[in-house]
């Protein structure tokens, strides 16, 4: 053998060892360095994971009575991996389906597609959840109907039904409590990829909205989790872990069933009262609070939504018409979400600014039918001239130019459009006493921030706008050029961040750009009630394992304190009692037998409908009772509906009827919801069956 062949041996075999060595080297770190890993990634094709889900705790009112339980269900499923392997990707499948459940072909093929497969605009009812999940298509089928399609599988590929515990909200006294409650609804990608430590399957329902979101992962529970080891055929060849499912804990609230029905009805009837009497009237909100503690006693919004839909079956028109201008946004919960000028309820915040200022309150003051200001008029409403009076009387008849005048005597005092560079800004002061820009700190989600329009936010919305003002007659259409409007254009175009004439009289009186919501009104009067303490407020009150063991509660933290005299809510405590005795709420009020203080507000808005026709003004009415000795406050705004008295007005008096048992002009002796005077203290038992307590006769 020559020397070539000799090294042509030598590099094969170094080849063969090279390879060899690579070869072994590669199944040590397979079989030992890496050898757990790929165990776990193989256990895991082979495993599969069989949930339970855990049942869903209570919410419950103080007395215990169910706003939310379980009941059994049946739920016809679609599994999207089977039907997607048809030839028609399951459309006959599920035209078959919906005429068996009387269902709508378009919502089954829409509740069936993920959000992510539609186009923008068209994502109404569509699923939140994984593809690989079974999709619910109703989970109240008849027996019959569900056994028909388990018996012909071979009809029904990929549907299948299975018996399920369904999230019920029982309706008492025909409560809605839709915005308070919530629903819950399927996991979804978002939640999965949110879930902040917590472990999710995706068979399970969570809360997707109000108490329900808000205490989820009380309510939740731990679910129960089966996982079994499967063949190539995937049948179960053993069992690697049982754990059985926990039940979630009660939610005890503040609310009360009885109260929480009175205001919804008393809410829905305002609101077809201010239609009966000509107005659009699309809307409205009504809140009901123990001025002592904070705790929300009943909160209604106008129009609502069942809350049971998601859990029965949601149609694709009905998640389009909770989001609809048409219908009023029912999905919107007015009472901590809108915003809206408080009108003459304000005028709290205005009596103690000239206060402040230095006005004598007991002092007689001119009310003409009109102010001037600058180059504008200032009207009265109806442009009446109610003479000379003194602040008493001012708040009880609503007179505006009183306030005008002083807001503008007050603002040239500040240097008017060349500001002092320490205005004293009486108005801004005293709405800020009442934290107005804070939230409420309810313990539901969204809530909105109510807007203080004072130099700051002038400043900021200036900036944010100049450039369209400045040239709005470049981007306006002809049929936006109108006179008003070119003027309003200029006129934020060359001072728009600066307070103006106009926008401090307005804001003496609740109009221009602040904005509350009804949450924060009846904040600011449970203050003026109870001595001047801002609490925050809460709906819950505690959470309770299923065997009665307390695992937390909640109570309601003090946010400040409205700093001004105590004379001067005294003063303003009389002057709101006066404007139920003799002024704009009298006639509302005539002949009630529990002493209510309040104010009425007609706030006026800019803006048209949907259908074109100009906004009716938004009717207000915040209170409190009894006047001597106040415990709770009650607020009603419907939106549109008119003049605040008899719309709102009479709203409230008939959720004071309930809270105190009157009837007419009567008390009937052991009617009131609280006998005692106040709002129950202890933890109730919690049961599913207990049922609302009646009033004694």
């Amino acid at each position: 053998m020559n020397n070539r062949s000799r090294l042509a041996l030598l590099v094969v075999q170094i080849l063969i060892v090279s390879l060899m060595a690579a070869l072994f080297g590669r199944l040590f770190y397979l079989q030992v360095a890496a050898g757990p890993k790929y165990k776990d990634a193989a256990l895991s094709i082979q495993s599969r994971d069989v949930v339970a889900p855990a049942t869903r705790g209570l919410i419950v009112d103080g007395f215990g009575v169910p706003l939310a339980m379980n009941k059994a269900g049946l739920a016809i499923t679609i599994d999207r991996i089977e039907i997607d392997k048809l030839e028609d990707k399951g459309v006959d499948v599920m035209k078959r389906l919906a005429k068996l459940l009387n269902l709508k072909y378009e919502d089954i093929y829409q509740n069936t597609r993920l959000c992510g497969e539609l186009p923008k605009g068209k994502k109404a009812g569509c699923w939140q959840g994984s593809r690989y999940q079974p999709i619910p298509i109703t989970k109240s089928a008849d027996p019959d109907i569900a056994l028909q399609i388990v018996e012909r599988s071979d009809s029904y590929p990929g549907v299948d039904a299975q018996p399920v515990a369904i999230r019920n909200y029982p309706s008492y006294l025909d409560v809605n409590a839709a915005h308070v409650l919530g629903y819950v609804g399927p996991l979804t990608e978002t939640d999965l990829l949110k879930g902040n430590g917590k472990q999710y399957f995706r068979s399970e329902s969570i809360g997707k909205s109000g108490l329900e979101i808000q205490y989820d992962s009380f309510l939740r529970g731990e679910p129960g989790i089966r996982t079994v080891i499967v063949d190539r055929k995937e049948s179960i060849t053993r069992e690697s872990q049982n754990t059985k499912p926990v039940a979630g804990d009660h939610l005890v609230t503040s609310l009360d069933v009885r109260l929480q029905a009175s205001a919804e009805k008393a809410l829905k009837d305002a609101v077809l009262r201010g239609r009966a009497n000509g107005y659009t009237s699309d809307s409205g909100a009504a809140v009901v609070m123990d001025i002592k503690t904070g705790r929300i006693l009943a909160l209604a919004s106008y129009p609502t939504y069942d809350p049971n839909a998601w859990e029965t079956g949601l149609t694709v028109q009905q998640a389009e018409d909770l989001f609809s201008e048409k219908k009023s946004v029912p999905a919107l919960n007015r009472a901590l979400q809108g915003l809206f000028a408080p009108a003459s309820t304000f005028k709290v915040v205005s009596l103690l600014a000239a206060a402040s200022a230095g006005y004598d309150l007991k002092a007689n003051y001119k009310c003409p039918s009109q102010v001037q200001v600058g180059t504008r008029v200032f009207r009265n409403f109806d442009s009446k001239n109610q003479g000379t009076m003194n602040m008493y009387k001012a708040m009880a008849v609503s007179c505006d130019t009183i306030w005008y005048q002083i807001a503008f005597d007050e603002w040239l005092r500040d240097g008017g459009l060349k500001p002092k560079s320490n205005p004293n800004d009486y108005f801004f002061e005293a709405a800020k006493a009442f934290n107005i820009t804070q939230k409420v700190g309810i313990d539901l989600p969204s809530e909105s921030s109510s807007r203080l329009a004072d130099r700051d936010y002038k400043k900021s919305w200036y900036q944010q706008n100049k450039d369209f003002y400045c040239n709005y007659k470049e981007r306006s259409t002809k049929a936006q050029q109108t006179p008003f409007l070119l003027q309003l254009a200029e006129e934020n175009c060359v001072d728009g961040d600066k307070i103006r004439a106009g926008d401090a009289v307005n804001f003496s009186i609740g109009q221009g750009d602040t904005v509350v919501t009804p949450l924060k009104l009846t904040q600011m009067y449970a203050a003026i009630a109870n001595g001047g303490t801002i609490w925050q407020m809460m709906v819950a009150k505690a959470i309770v394992k299923t065997d009665g063991t307390v695992v937390k509660t909640f109570t309601p933290q003090r946010l400040g304190t409205v700093k001004t005299a105590p004379s001067n809510l005294a003063f303003l405590r009389g002057s709101l009692r006066e404007v139920v005795v003799s002024g704009t709420a009298a006639g509302a009020f005539a002949g009630f037998p529990i002493e209510v203080s309040g104010k009425t507000g007609t706030a006026q808005v800019f803006g048209r409908n949907p259908n074109g026709s100009l906004k009716d003004d938004t009717s207000w009415f915040a209170s409190y009772a009894p006047s001597k000795n106040p415990r709770y406050a009650v607020v009603m705004m419907v939106g549109q509906g008119g003049f605040g008295a008899s719309t709102s007005g009479v709203g409230v008096r008939r959720i004071y009827e309930t809270l105190f048992g009157v009837s007419g002009s009567k008390i009937v002796p052991g009617a009131a919801l609280f006998p005692e005077g106040k709002p129950p203290t202890k933890l109730p038992k919690i049961s599913p069956a207990t049922k609302p307590k009646e009033a004694s006769k």
